[in-house]
């Protein structure tokens, strides 16, 4: 009798293991059942030996290598084993065009996994959500058993990194538009999590203040998809703008990075030091589109494949643009003196 029912009763404990992993996973995700106790969980990445940080940043990528995707990972790598680097930041659009159907989605090792396959880019990849994830199982994307088949995967909704000289946030920016809920048109979204809206939203914009506020990091960098200011197709994000942005700048906030629109974009502030980071040119681009009437505050912009690097030391952050050549395209510095920012 054991014998004979040994594979069926097999298959009901992996299934409880799954249902208690997908539980796991959105109570560290969107907080506590009744939303009361949300908290960004906060995870560590060393620093080099010398204390600099190595980190690529590249977005809207997804597409089975499609698109010059392929292209644009090899000049990844290429520069990845230049300047030794540490990890990858993504900023959404994981897997187009409706991100994956589940744990079991083959676009995840063909738009990922046989992609990048570099040595110099299998270090952790740090990632967030965009519009297209949420078309998808977007729970599927944070399932630890994407980790277990590439190790270098890691996906949550928002959560905090502490890499010592630098803290990155991420933030899960898609549920602040308004369109997909009030005008989605045929598109549906996995809303798991994030309903009721408005306490998501509210709380997660307690959470985030909360961790500026309390963060004593050198640099502090926030991540999300959707752009704060662009001057590509999709332009600025209203809902940002109004909600997100004045505590970046209430907080002394360095970048704000993101994806959303195809491009390579910096665009400056003229009253606070905080920069705005495009790097959405992981695949599919050259759109068309340029919006933009301060040239004082746009200092770069590229309607065209490519990546982001960044290099960081206590005192200094070096961002490179490169295009799908390996070609730079735009180069910026900043810097900050030894005294403690506390």
């Amino acid at each position: 009798m054991f014998s004979k029912n040994y594979n069926s009763n097999n298959n009901i404990i992996l299934m409880i293991f799954l249902v208690l992993e997908i539980i796991y996973l959105f109570i560290i995700n969107v907080g506590t059942v009744n939303g009361d106790n949300y908290n960004l969980p906060r995870f560590e990445h060393p620093a080099k030996s010398d204390g600099s940080l190595g980190i690529m940043v590249v977005g809207d990528w997804g597409r089975k290598g499609h698109y010059n995707q392929s292209q644009v990972a090899l000049q990844m790598g290429v520069i990845g084993e230049k300047m030794d680097l540490d990890f990858v930041i993504s900023t959404g659009d994981n897997f187009y065009p409706n991100g994956l159907i589940n744990v079991n989605d083959p676009a995840f090792d063909e738009s990922f996994t046989n992609v990048y396959t570099a040595p110099s880019l299998q270090k952790q990849w740090y990632s967030v959500l965009g519009n297209h994830d949420y078309r998808g199982d977007a729970l599927a994307q944070l399932s630890p058993i994407l980790s277990r088949k590439d190790s270098k995967w890691f996906c949550l909704k928002s959560y905090i990194l502490n890499a010592e000289i630098a803290e990155f946030l991420f933030i899960d920016t898609t549920p602040f538009q308004d369109k997909y809920f009030t005008n989605p048109g045929d598109e549906v979204y996995d809303w798991r999590g994030v309903l009721p809206r408005d306490k998501y939203i509210s709380t997660l914009l307690k959470d985030l203040e909360s961790a500026l506020v309390e963060s004593s990091a050198k640099w502090k960098i926030v991540v999300g998809h959707h752009t704060i200011r662009s001057a590509g197709i999709h332009g600025n994000t209203q809902e940002l703008v109004q909600k997100l942005l004045p505590i970046l700048q209430a907080n002394n906030v360095d970048l704000y990075i993101n994806g959303h629109d195809h491009c390579l974009e910096h665009i400056s502030s003229i009253d606070s030091p905080l920069q705005f980071l495009t790097s959405g040119g992981g695949s599919k681009s050259w759109r068309g589109g340029y919006n933009w009437s301060n040239p004082n505050e746009m200092k770069f912009y590229y309607d065209g494949q490519g990546f982001m690097t960044m290099k960081i030391t206590q005192t200094e952050v070096d961002i490179n643009f490169y295009d799908i050549l390996g070609n730079v395209l735009h180069q910026w510095s900043a810097s900050k003196s030894l005294i403690s920012t506390i």
